[in-house]
This record gives structure tokens, sequence and C-alpha cells, in this order.
């Protein structure tokens, strides 16, 4: 992990702004939805990227019993509910 050296505080409402810089680094825009996760005593914020929930896949998703399912798992389960 790489420290950038860049120290916010969190506002009255509990908002943190993330710099410009950091902001152009990962193409983050106004209003692009970030993810954020826990991993030990560490808070990870990621730009959001929709995904298969079965492989990850981020190409070719479609949803799918409100799921997004790439079109390679979606192949795979195809069959589980065709009817016989």
């Amino acid at each position: 992990m790489k420290s950038t050296g860049i120290v916010r505080r969190v506002d009255e409402l509990g908002r943190v702004v993330l710099p410009v810089e950091i902001r152009r680094v990962f193409n983050i825009k106004i209003r692009d939805p970030i993810e954020m996760y826990t991993e030990g005593s560490r808070i990870i914020l990621q730009k959001y990227s929709p995904t298969c929930v079965f492989c990850g896949e981020t190409q070719d998703t479609i949803e799918f019993e409100d799921k997004l399912v790439c079109q390679k798992c979606f192949a795979k389960l195809k069959p589980l509910f065709e009817t016989k």
C-alpha cells in the first residue's frame, strides 16, 4: 500500500472529501458510485464496477433474478431453468 501523505478530516455529517489528485488517478467523476470495504482495521474505497456474482467478470453482464451475471455463467445456469 502506498501512502499519499494526504490527510482529510471527517466533517460533522460524516463525509470525507477525496482530493482531486486521487480522483484523477482513479478516474472518479462527480456522482460516480464508490464501494466501501473493511479489512481488519482498514477502510477501503473502490470505484464501483458492476461484476458477475459468480466469477467477478465485468464485461458482458446481464441482470438475472436481480443479480448481475456474465454471459458465460448465464450459459451454465440456463439449462437449470429450462423446462424439460
